[in-house]
């Protein structure tokens, strides 16, 4: 049998939470929140290899990566691990059944999936990674089924804003907190995904704490998230309305924080002059070029981003976000 291992960077303080457990303490529901990009899905998805795992282990964390349990969780075909990303539709009352294969999992899909027995006589666990609901009734189908899920059944969800969840179903869930990553650990990550060195120091630096905001940082994509931010705040600056807005349900999180980083940058260099470290340091000559905030502005401004975060985690419409920020940047 091969040594367990727990592959995951960081994410001290959830590993503390689930290693004082043994597999028959833990519960059946829980909500990783916290920053985009540090690790909430990955660590999903290795405690449910975990507890999947066939090799003899009564701890939750830790896997030997060779039985067949964990090489079908690898190559996705694994019967008792469910995974979704993104907005949950309710789905079809009258589906049959039968095992699903598709790729437009529903909440009435893992329903019926959930209610059938183990295939492998274990756990059965659902991963809803960066979950969101399309309509109340997509949540409210599977209200009851968080509340009293069968025996065996575990629920890990993942969410960059818990507070768009309705409360009832938040209440439902044990919450576990994920911080932002170190730059070494950003980098280690990069690295291990085949980022030259110094390319990922230089990532690791402009993610903070992310690895999805640093892998945007030196992605050759003009059209990606992080660039169109970047061109959108400078067009705003610079006295024009851009054509097209960048805010979306998916993109406003990570949207706002890019905002956030480049006036974060503009007020130093306003304050401590052209030579003040930046952490946008990709775009620092065009940041240079602006005109000084002034102190009053600064707090000014980054108070509003800081309003602008809050209410993104609400379901107020992203559009309307992106404009509250227009209109403070350039008053």
């Amino acid at each position: 049998m091969s040594a367990l291992r727990f592959d995951v960077e960081g994410a001290e303080g959830p590993k503390t939470f689930f290693s004082r457990m043994k597999k028959g303490e833990i519960g059946h529901a829980y909500l990783f929140s916290g920053p985009a990009g540090v690790g909430k899905k990955t660590f999903a998805r290795r405690l449910a290899q975990s507890l999947l795992c066939e090799a003899p282990h009564d701890r939750i964390l830790g896997y030997d990566g060779t039985c067949a349990s964990c090489r079908q969780i690898d190559a996705g075909t694994h019967p008792d691990l469910f995974e979704s990303d993104g907005a949950l539709k309710i789905g079809d009352r009258e589906a049959s059944l039968g095992f699903h294969e598709g790729d437009d999992l529903t909440a009435r899909d893992l329903v019926r999936q959930l209610a059938l027995q183990s295939y492998a006589g274990g756990f059965r666990i659902c991963i809803l990674g960066d979950v969101d609901f399309a309509t109340h009734h997509a949540a409210n189908a599977l209200l009851k089924f968080f509340e009293e899920p069968p025996a065996s059944v575990i629920f890990l969800l993942t969410t960059a804003a818990p507070g768009r969840l309705l409360s009832t179903i938040r209440s439902r869930f044990v919450e576990v907190r994920f911080s932002a990553l170190t730059h070494a650990q950003v980098q280690t990550i990069l690295e291990a995904d085949g980022v030259a060195p110094k390319e990922a120091k230089l990532a690791a630096t402009l993610g903070q704490g992310s690895v999805t905001r640093a892998r945007a940082a030196i992605a050759d994509d003009e059209q990606s998230l992080r660039a169109g931010v970047i061109g959108w705040f400078f067009q705003v600056i610079d006295g024009r309305t851009p054509p097209e807005t960048w805010a979306t349900r998916e993109t406003l999180d990570e949207g706002l924080e890019t905002l956030k980083t480049l006036v974060r940058d503009w007020a130093a260099l306003s304050i401590a002059g052209p030579d003040a470290p930046v952490l946008s340091a990709d775009h620092v000559k065009a940041l240079r070029k602006l005109q000084p905030l002034a102190a009053g502005d600064v707090q000014r401004i980054l108070a509003r981003l800081g309003d602008a975060q809050q209410l993104a985690e609400t379901n107020v419409s992203p559009g309307l976000v992106a404009e509250m920020v227009r209109m403070h940047l350039t008053r």
